[in-house]
């Protein structure tokens, strides 16, 4: 029987632990904790890792094919884990994303999660909606695929969608300097409003429900019949509906609640600095490497 004060492990909104970082995940659950250091304050949490302290392991990747080939998936759910999944699957754009896999692979990779484990378990991030100029002058965004990414997860029987759109943090500028005639562009309000209702739309013919992260303001100006709903990427009263068991649905203190976020308590067990991620996105608010 498992004990009342279960917690979520998020692995990880710091790192691509799915795509770079398995094998210590692994080490670490056979270890039976984690030992997870604040980026603020620099102090040492130890996490516990067995399956009675732990209702739920969140992932989050843009590439779950290093999870699927170490059938790792499997291995967590025999050892009595409840697995949940955060897709980001964004448009191919190789000046955007230059290290995700091409979005065949991506899609094949969100059609053996779905079939593996209950579509329930998977939500699809498209995630940031971005805006920028070239060195031609010309305006782009990356929603070209968006469609397509649609359409795929409602024939895999996905539900939720959740977006956002690029918040531009200063080193965000100081990445694309070096890159010739390029600049991210943050549009007004209103176009900010009819692309959501635009992509709810597209959505809506597939019964997939859209949710909006960390967008409090856009979400308001909203007129009421849209349905756009505030997201909580770690979902606790989800994951009850879908596992049972006891969980906080406390709002996480550590995120950006002002600003929307609807996240419910969690352990975040990754490391901007001792695990970096490799996907060296251009939007990224980390700092990604500029190795492997």
């Amino acid at each position: 029987m498992k004990s009342s004060q279960q917690i979520v492990i998020s692995a990880s909104r710091r790192t691509d632990i799915p795509a770079f970082y398995m094998s210590w995940f692994m080490q670490q659950i056979q270890k039976g904790s984690f030992e997870v250091i604040n980026p603020y304050n620099r102090k040492v949490a130890v996490v516990p890792a067995i399956p009675d302290r732990v209702h739920t392991i969140v992932f989050w990747s843009k590439n779950f094919g290093p999870f699927i080939e170490g059938a790792h998936g499997q291995a967590l759910a025999a050892m009595g884990y409840n697995l949940f999944f955060n897709f980001t699957i964004n448009s191919d754009d190789t000046l955007l994303e230059p290290r995700v896999p091409p979005l065949k692979e991506r899609l094949r990779q969100l059609d053996i999660l779905c079939q593996m484990f209950d579509a329930g378990s998977v939500t699809w991030r498209f995630d940031p909606i971005c805006f920028y100029k070239t060195e031609q002058k010309d305006m782009r965004d990356n929603l070209s695929d968006f469609s397509l990414i649609a359409a795929r997860a409602a024939d895999c029987g996905i539900g939720r969608c959740i977006t956002s759109f690029m918040d531009h943090y200063p080193k965000i500028n100081k990445r694309t300097a070096s890159i010739p005639g390029f600049t991210f562009v943050d549009p007004p309000l209103a176009t900010k409003q009819n692309i959501l209702l635009n992509i709810n739309q597209t959505l809506t013919a597939y019964n997939i429900d859209l949710y909006t992260c960390c967008e409090k303001e856009i979400l308001e100006a909203l007129p009421a019949y849209a349905g756009v709903k505030q997201s909580s990427c770690i979902p606790n009263r989800l994951l009850v509906e879908l596992y049972g068991g006891n969980l906080s649905f406390k709002k996480d203190a550590g995120q950006r609640i002002q600003d929307g976020c609807g996240c419910m308590v969690s352990k975040d067990i990754g490391s901007y600095q001792q695990q970096p991620c490799y996907h060296n996105c251009l939007f990224c608010y980390a700092n990604p490497s500029s190795g492997k």
